[in-house]
């Protein structure tokens, strides 16, 4: 199917969806199914119709200028208005290309994000618990809802490890780009010489898999349950609430002890354990498609260092895109639109560069 075909079936698609919707000829699950769709297409169409009426205008003139029947006047005005299609045109071929990229299937999904204290001890562990706070506070701009699920403290304030579920419109799309090892450099509040020490944490997002994604049998998984020995009060532990599974095929465990509940703590294990298993599955089909695409989205290859903050530079640096701001207050206060934007562009323009 050429290029043009393509776009005149997707403006079909949607007027076929318009008239469907608007007159009753469908109800219930299904409306909802075309609702969502006429909304998707809706801005992409809007887009198409721009371009197709900027190329029509353009053959127009074009046409009215070779046509030895126009008088001066109207050929200079249609040069005028040629030069200025000619202008806007690229920038409405490239938007049309854009919408029509592949999506990642898992971008609007919710997600798990894990932060978990890497090297540095005491002061990797605070850093850790920053970077928790940073996306807590970036998902409600976004107006997202943000589900602490459990955390593991250091004791002075610190994050051994932390894990939440983040649900709102589209939030894997943007919070993938944060998978990755992130690295600190300061001064702790340890440190009485004022020496500049450097750690790490270590981010990974998971698609949130539903239970048609991943289906996990019985027979697969072997689970204890033991006596919680964190926080939460004398119930918590004195009673066998805190819960393990062990995925044997896999060897992945899930461990959940923050609810008082066995239960609620085996349906937070397994809602984790699922989204690790879908997104093992992920990497593997990337790894896969490696050799055509070295640096695939959503890998979740987080052996190398993708950023650093320099607090005493006041400096934030994305090493895959060599973006740097000087904001640091305002990125840990959760305003990474600058850096996801940027790499959501980086990674178009690397598709973009496939396609042609």
């Amino acid at each position: 199917m050429s290029f043009s075909d393509r776009l005149d079936t997707l403006v079909r698609r949607h007027q076929e969806l318009n008239d469907m919707l608007s007159a009753g000829q469908v109800s219930g699950s299904d409306f909802a199914k075309y609702s969502r769709e006429y909304a998707d297409l809706t801005p992409l169409v809007e887009t198409i119709q721009a371009y197709q009426k900027a190329n029509s205008s353009l053959r127009d003139v074009k046409a009215m200028i070779a046509d030895p029947a126009c008088d001066a006047e109207m050929k200079k005005m249609a040069e005028e208005e040629m030069h200025e299609l000619q202008h806007t045109l690229p920038a409405l071929t490239k938007a049309v290309q854009l919408a029509l990229l592949p999506k990642d299937a898992a971008d609007e999904k919710n997600a798990i994000l894990e932060v978990r204290a890497g090297t540095g001890g005491d002061e990797a562990a605070l850093f850790a618990a920053d970077l928790f706070r940073m996306y807590q506070r970036y998902a409600g701009k976004q107006g997202w809802k943000f589900e602490v699920m459990s955390l593991s403290e250091s004791g002075i304030g610190g994050y051994k490890d932390a894990t939440a579920e983040i649900t709102g419109r589209g939030v894997f799309a943007k919070m993938k780009y944060e998978a990755g090892v992130h690295r600190v450099q300061r001064v702790p509040k340890t440190e009485t010489q004022g020496r500049i020490h450097t750690s790490a944490a270590t981010v990974a997002v998971l698609p949130e898999a539903e239970e048609v994604d991943i289906k996990i049998e019985d027979k697969d998984l072997r689970i204890d349950v033991f006596r919680s020995s964190g926080p939460g009060g004398q119930s918590v532990n004195t009673t066998d609430s805190a819960v393990r599974i062990v995925h044997l095929p896999t060897g992945l465990i899930v461990q959940q002890q923050d609810e008082k509940s066995q239960h609620k703590n085996k349906a937070k294990a397994l809602k984790v354990l699922r989204a690790r298993l879908y997104e093992a599955e992920r990497e593997k089909l990337a790894n896969e498609r490696a050799s055509a695409r070295k640096e695939m989205v959503g890998s979740g290859d987080r052996s190398e260092r993708i950023r650093t903050y320099n607090f005493p530079q006041s400096r934030v640096t994305d090493h895959r895109i060599n973006l740097t701001t000087y904001t640091i207050d305002q990125v840990m206060n959760g305003e990474l639109s600058e850096f996801t934007d940027a790499l959501i562009a980086d990674d178009q323009a690397k598709m973009l560069a496939e396609l042609s």
